[in-house]
């Protein structure tokens, strides 16, 4: 009686295995040839084409190394800067009976060390992969970005220059000179222009066609010149505009900044919610981390920077608890990043909850806009 049943799925099985040999045996079947093809070579052509499937090999192995390791990653890296025992503002003169205090010096600014440390750990503490030649050529041609795997790490470090693109413009035009109407700083400017160079530039492209500078090379520049302006705001020589109008403006790009943000991970989620499947939710997810893990640094260097303004407000719990909406976002790292049906329940959407801390921040920041105004 069970002889038919039990051949039915011997059958079945068997279909499978055959299946799934016809399958590996695709994939296999280029590297067969080309083994075959190879060993028919003289010792020249294969000393060359040797050489050059080794140097290939450790190309890759080079770039999945710096995909996957994500040098001095922290999300508490903010307390190491021991921004709560800084008592003077940015470019406020410090006190004469002040430990170790030089004549004739001011407090360096806070957002200014944050962005450059920022900037210096995407491209020096880590490889800047959106630039990097086995990025740009993709997978068969197709942009990592539209595949599953090795394009977080550069969504993320993407979502940083964002963050810190926006804070270099805000310096030039409005924290770095008086009432935006005195001399734009040099040192700014540079590094604003630095700041804004494309992302992706390689030592050699095709639009305009010849050789060019990578793209690292300008933000090590930027991390120069943002920490030569602090030095020059240490010996009083340079402006930090510390006042709550230029406060409002920074909270105000800021919060527009992760609101444009929120939309990208709502258009996504709503028109594209494959579950694991989907291939862009990975890294619209890092971008937005890697935004939030900027941002995190910069608001807590603000709140040092515009210390006097916040104390005369009676900021300080509001900030704080904008700083731990922050860090809370920060605690979403999952392995896989599922985009699932909001009303599902089996998947979850990592990319609803990243947006739900975006929009409390954004939130926390208009409250603060809303007091500094009054």
């Amino acid at each position: 009686m069970l002889d038919p049943v039990i051949n039915f799925f011997s059958r079945i099985f068997y279909l499978i295995g055959r299946g799934i040999g016809y399958a590996v045996g695709i994939v296999l079947w280029p590297f067969l040839w080309a083994g075959r093809w190879y060993t028919q070579r003289g010792w020249i052509l294969k000393t060359v084409v040797g050489a050059f499937v080794i140097l290939w090999i450790g190309l890759y192995g080079y770039f999945f190394w710096v995909t996957q390791v994500w040098t001095n990653f922290n999300p508490d890296y903010v307390a190491a800067y021991n921004f709560e025992k800084r008592e003077v503002a940015a470019g406020e003169p410090v006190p004469a009976q002040a430990a170790d205090a030089a004549p004739k010096s001011c407090a360096r600014s806070a957002v200014v060390e944050v962005t450059a440390d920022l900037t210096d750990f995407n491209v020096n503490q880590n490889a800047w992969i959106s630039s990097m030649l086995l990025f740009k050529l993709g997978f068969f041609g197709i942009s990592w970005d539209d595949t599953p795997f090795l394009d977080n790490k550069a969504a993320f470090q993407r979502g940083i220059n964002s963050a810190v693109r926006r804070t270099g413009v805000e310096l030039v035009d409005t924290l770095g000179r008086v009432r935006g109407t005195s001399q734009i700083d040099g040192d700014l400017q540079k590094a604003r222009g630095n700041l804004q160079f494309t992302e992706d530039a390689w030592y050699f492209g095709l639009n305009p066609f010849g050789p060019k500078t990578p793209t690292p090379s300008y933000y090590r520049s930027a991390v120069k010149d943002l920490r030569s302006f602090n030095s020059k705001l240490e010996t009083c020589n340079a402006i930090f505009d510390a006042r709550a109008d230029n406060l409002i403006q920074f909270i105000d790009r800021i919060a527009n900044d992760i609101g444009a943000t929120s939309a990208i991970l709502k258009d996504r989620s709503e028109n594209n919610n494959y579950g694991w499947f989907d291939t862009r939710a990975d890294d619209r997810f890092w971008f937005a981390y890697g935004q939030l893990y900027a941002y995190y640094g910069l608001m807590n260097a603000a709140q040092v920077d515009f210390k006097q303004v916040l104390q005369e407000k009676h900021l300080t719990p509001l900030w704080d608890g904008m700083d731990g909406q922050l860090r809370s976002a920060l605690n979403i790292r999952p392995w896989i990043i599922a985009n699932g049906s909001e009303g599902g329940w089996l998947l979850p959407n990592h990319l609803t909850t990243m947006g739900f801390y975006i929009l409390r921040v954004r939130s926390n920041l208009i409250d603060i806009k809303q007091v500094l105004q009054q």
